[in-house]
């Protein structure tokens, strides 16, 4: 999806229907899976695309790119949530459960868990915006076995918030440069030092400890 949006921003097609067409599903279908298998870059997808809609003549183009964005992740996260949940209420677990709780430590678990604790399904929107900090809130709410009611109301606004952050970036990298490449460019490399950032952090301070 980023090498589509690289390209469609280089050489658009001659018809932005064309790109809509064909870059509105795959980017639903990118966020959704990324959502369901936390592999896929999903910020930089939205941020890419938000580049290339800011850059269109269509004036819904950027309205279009977030209401698919945070929908799509939204089925993402109960999909996931559904699954994880069953694990829970199962004996013996369910492999997308230990594959959750594998990505998580304790010491991320814990404070997770506390979070929980002090705010509720509020504690989804925070998590959705914090780099890497989905998976530890989404473990800790299925430990506890948030009822997925109440997980898809703290949800709903979660990605809502999560769409609009990205969607915000690409913007930024589209206004900034005449070529939608360039911008494209910009959104992609900072959604993936914002992606790092956590992850960097933690090697420094365990290198000093």
């Amino acid at each position: 999806m980023i090498a589509f949006l690289a390209s469609a921003a280089a050489n658009p097609p001659p018809s932005e229907s064309t790109q809509q067409a064909i870059g509105y599903p795959s980017l639903f279908f990118l966020v959704a899976l990324g959502s369901l298998v936390p592999v896929v870059p999903t910020g930089a997808l939205v941020s890419g695309a938000a580049v290339v809609a800011f850059h269109q003549t269509e004036p819904v183009a950027l309205a279009v790119v977030f209401g698919v964005a945070s929908f799509a992740a939204f089925l993402g996260d109960v999909a996931l949530y559904w699954l994880g949940l069953r694990g829970v209420r199962s004996r013996n677990g369910s492999r997308w459960l230990h594959r959750l709780q594998d990505r998580v430590d304790n010491t991320t678990l814990e404070k997770a868990q506390n979070r929980l604790d002090q705010h509720g399904a509020a504690v989804l929107v925070l998590s959705r915006l914090i780099p890497a900090g989905r998976i530890p809130v989404m473990v800790a709410c299925l430990l506890a076995e948030m009822p997925m009611r109440r997980f898809v109301r703290g949800d709903i606004p979660a990605c809502l918030a999560w769409a609009a952050s990205y969607q915000l970036i690409g913007i930024l990298g589209g206004s900034l440069f005449p070529e939608p490449w360039q911008g494209v460019a910009l959104a992609v490399g900072l959604t993936f030092v914002i992606g790092a950032g956590p992850t960097l952090v933690r090697r420094f301070r365990d290198r000093r400890a």
